[in-house]
């Protein structure tokens, strides 16, 4: 950690979205954002010459997807002292599995009010592990592959921070099409 705090670079294709997020984080007397990224390889590029504490990176970008950067990134030994936190809009199983598999420390969806996404942020940078902030991914393999599942389990009695999940896109429309992890 910097004079200034928890160093963290912003990955994401959306430029409103990284202005955004830059505010957010920069008011906050521990945390700052030392670059931005608007793809996986810039986001690899970029992290080399800054050495952030914290990556907080999309999943769906151009060139290189941040489920990619985040393998590449976690694979490689320069980023030893490295945390990500995935952030994405779609609530897939999926990328939560893939993040997990690549390396990340946790997973947020973008509808995430600011004030969790700060605690993320903190949370992450201690070691702590966070998925959706108050939900722990628990893989399960049945010894039919094909027979996979990923069950999501909330802490009984807790509400849930980010709203209920038949809220939140689940990745149909327009991008229905595109290629999800494993496919």
């Amino acid at each position: 950690m910097s004079a200034r705090g928890v160093r963290v670079l912003l990955v994401d294709d959306q430029p409103l979205l990284r202005y955004s997020l830059a505010t957010i984080i920069n008011n906050e007397p521990d945390l700052t954002v030392i670059g931005e990224a608007g793809d996986g390889a810039e986001a690899i590029t970029v992290a080399r010459a800054s050495a952030p504490d914290i990556i907080l990176m999309d999943v769906r970008m151009p060139r290189l997807d941040g489920l990619a950067a985040t393998r590449r990134i976690c694979a490689d030994p320069t980023f030893a002292g490295t945390r990500i936190l995935v952030l994405s809009m779609f609530e897939l199983d999926e990328y939560v599995y893939e993040a997990l598999r690549a390396g990340a420390s946790g997973f947020l969806l973008k509808d995430t009010r600011p004030e969790v996404l700060l605690d993320a942020l903190r949370r992450t940078h201690r070691g702590e592990s966070l998925f959706a902030p108050r939900r722990v991914a628990v893989r399960t393999v049945d010894p039919h592959p094909t027979r996979r599942a990923l069950r999501v389990h909330a802490a009984p009695g807790t509400p849930d921070p980010i709203g209920p999940a038949a809220d939140r896109p689940r990745g149909g429309g327009a991008d229905a099409d595109r290629p999800r992890p494993g496919q």
